[in-house]
């Protein structure tokens, strides 16, 4: 008689480690998304910085140009006389704009202003009712 042992079959136990080569890749996954529109708002915040500071220097230069005029004698359109002292502004954006003013004597000039300023009326957002403990 031939005897016959039934072997039982265990597959290998792999729950435990397979649980954690997939925690590990889906947490490694989320940091890549992370990372990702991390550098896209990196992205976009550079590209509007860049922006700004094309659109000041533009308007530096515009000022600038102005200025030569004036030194040379002439007022160009745009610009405010009060005796010798002449107001002009040149627009950065369009939310601000270079305002300045310049006092020009003989071959020389005395700048007043040269400032960045918001070209709009700030208005409050005053919608989101507040409780003001006055009720």
């Amino acid at each position: 008689m031939e005897r016959r042992t039934k072997e039982r079959f265990s597959p290998p136990a792999l729950g435990g480690s397979s649980l954690l080569v997939v925690f590990a890749v889906l947490c490694l996954t989320v940091f890549a998304l992370l990372s990702l529109s991390t550098v896209r708002a990196d992205g976009r915040l550079g590209d509007a910085a860049a922006d700004a500071v094309a659109g000041y220097y533009q308007a530096d230069s515009q000022a600038q140009e102005i200025l030569a005029w004036l030194r040379a004698g002439e007022v160009p359109e745009g610009v405010e006389a009060r005796g010798n002292v002449y107001a002009y502004s040149c627009p950065i954006s369009q939310s601000q704009r270079l305002d300045v003013q310049v006092k020009v004597e003989g071959g020389g000039y005395q700048i007043l202003r040269w400032q960045a300023e918001p070209s709009g009326n700030w208005e409050p957002d005053d919608r989101l009712e507040v409780w003001d403990s006055e009720e």
